[in-house]
């Protein structure tokens, strides 16, 4: 059975930093597109990194561009999602899932899930 699992959050204060782990059972995550997803309170669920297979391109929105970055550590089948620079709107439950990979050349992960399975998450609250 295929099951991601995050960890890692917690609450830190305006400026701080978090490590969020997605660690994989049943799956090689080094061959899988991951991606980082989000949902604050009354919004929907949002992409906001992901890394592509094999060691691939990675992508970031613009809310989250040069202060997150995603790694996989593929001795540990776990993706990283480094967080710098937290902002109050970085509040939110966060989750992984595999992405669908664009067949470009180089291959380039997407913001899309592959399926519609959402594990538990993993809470990040940034507050003063």
């Amino acid at each position: 059975q295929v099951q991601l699992v995050e960890s890692g959050g917690g609450r830190v204060q305006p400026g701080g930093t978090l490590r969020l782990s997605c660690a994989a059972s049943g799956m090689s995550l080094e061959h899988h597109s991951i991606g980082w997803f989000r949902q604050a309170p009354g919004k929907d669920r949002e992409g906001i990194s992901c890394i592509t297979e094999n060691d691939g391109e990675k992508i970031y929105t613009d809310d989250v561009k040069g202060r997150f970055t995603i790694a996989r550590d593929n001795a540990k089948n776990t993706v990283y999602l480094q967080m710098n620079s937290l902002k109050t709107e970085d509040t939110a439950i966060y989750f992984c899932a595999a992405v669908l990979t664009q067949t470009s050349i180089p291959p380039l992960c997407t913001l899309r899930p592959q399926d519609d399975y959402w594990g538990q998450g993993t809470q990040v609250t940034v507050s003063p």
